[in-house]
């Protein structure tokens, strides 16, 4: 491929707001480099695939978006990256005879001069070893393409080793973006016009502890409090331990920091998190909710719950589901227990057949409907601040986000999309919620 050549680009992302990130960085370095940008079902010059390797399924997406690739143009350079592509790259490659370039997640800043590369990709090259790497990798993004809502990598890898979980061997260990990258990027994305920043990474309540002098995670979002006013900002993920009084203080009395958090459960059942490496017990987990709830009455709280781990007897899942049912939670993310390779549990016995994890995943989406339902009735007949986002959707009306994450569908013109507007919250339809704007 001459580099003299107008080129294209598409790329597909599976998985994490992390992996969401990292490509909005790709397209920013590649529209720098004037390669224009094509959705992947159209013909390319280069294709880059952002795979994710949390679960089975997740593997088998990233395997049919790499194939769906090399189908649509056979003489395309194809890029691989991600989670999947880094524990095995030896089965990307077994995928076809065509080349294939792998860039592994140490090496994620090189992607575009690799992608642009005249070189033969070489897999050694570009793959490196992600447990040794001690820095993130800088990855600049100046804006998120079609989105309202940006996210903001402030942190990358995992020491925790959960035993059900590949990412601490994908993604290597925690490291954290310097504050002032991280201020930095805040700055781009608030003059680029985005008014909510979601802040993400793999492990983010560890944010700082690898820097020198260290930082706190309360430090940085201290920081960030005083800047942009006008900015709302989210934060993706925080272990139970994690979220201490002093941030749920700042969380409580700071106007642009969002009243909604989201807290990973994966089991209520004691023995079970104990399998599982998750550092905190069924009382720790309630007490931290009690928490949440004392200080912000409002409050979005999601759970995120794993089911069908090895061992999980009818007794244990009970206890998952009566906790559940006992929470003032908002939402679940409900996910089926898949070996993954290197870790601890695909080596346990007493794996559950698979119709048993299908059932148990469907009761708890039945209660997940049910929370849903509940928390948005609440706030029936409540005026509440919405950012509005789309109007692309089934009902064809806009539809924003409160400050406590719920959904709401709304008739507005298309000049408030991207602003925040205030909204009554008029009626609950199933787990649809509808409301009126409110006249300035």
């Amino acid at each position: 491929m001459s580099s003299k050549r107008k080129r294209s680009v598409a790329v597909a992302t599976l998985g994490c707001k992390v992996n969401q990130f990292e490509s909005a960085s790709f397209l920013t370095g590649f529209e720098k480099e004037g390669v224009s940008v094509v959705p992947f079902s159209h013909p390319a010059d280069i294709y880059i695939v952002n795979t994710c390797a949390v679960t089975a399924k997740a593997a088998s997406q990233s395997r049919q978006m790499i194939r769906r690739a090399m189908r649509t143009n056979p003489e395309a350079r194809v890029v691989v990256t991600g989670c999947y592509s880094q524990v095995e790259p030896k089965e990307v490659l077994k995928l076809s005879d065509q080349p294939v370039c792998i860039v592994g997640n140490g090496l994620k800043d090189h992607l575009v001069d690799i992608a642009l590369s005249e070189e033969c990709c070489d897999l050694e090259m570009f793959m490196g070893d992600i447990g040794r790497k001690k820095e993130i990798c800088p990855l600049p993004v100046r804006k998120f393409a079609g989105r309202t809502r940006a996210f903001l990598k402030i942190q990358d890898g995992c020491n925790q080793f959960c035993s059900y979980c590949v990412v601490p061997y994908a993604r290597g260990r925690s490291r954290s973006l310097p504050k002032e990258k991280v201020l930095e990027q805040a700055e781009v994305f608030a003059r680029e016009g985005y008014k909510e920043i979601v802040l993400t990474g793999i492990h983010v309540g560890t944010y700082g502890r690898d820097l020198s002098p260290s930082v706190s995670f309360l430090d940085l979002l201290t920081l960030l409090a005083g800047r942009q006013g006008d900015v709302r900002y989210r934060i993706s993920s925080l272990e139970p331990r994690e979220i201490t009084s002093e941030i749920l203080e700042l969380l409580a009395n700071t106007e642009n920091f969002m009243p909604h958090l989201h807290i990973p459960l994966q089991s209520g059942d004691d023995r079970i998190l104990k399998k599982m490496n998750r550092r905190y017990t069924v009382s720790d987990f309630t007490g931290i909710i009690s928490e949440c709830i004392k200080k912000m009455p409002e409050i979005a709280i999601g759970v995120d719950v794993l089911v069908g781990f090895p061992g999980e007897s009818e007794e244990a899942f009970g206890h998952t589901v009566d906790l559940l049912e006992s929470l003032p939670i908002a939402y679940l993310h409900v996910f089926p227990y898949s070996k993954r390779p290197s870790t601890l549990a695909a080596g346990m016995d007493k794996e559950l057949p698979h119709k048993v994890k299908e059932e148990r995943v469907r009761l708890l989406r039945e209660l997940d409907h049910k929370k849903r339902t509940a928390f948005y009735g609440r706030f029936v007949g409540a005026t509440q601040k919405v950012l509005a986002e789309t109007s692309t959707n089934r009902f064809r009306l806009m539809r924003g986000f409160t400050e406590n994450y719920i959904p709401v569908y709304f008739q507005a013109p298309e000049s408030v999309k991207n602003q925040v507007v205030k909204v009554k919250i008029e009626r609950l339809v199933d787990s649809s919620v509808f409301g009126a704007l409110c006249a300035e």
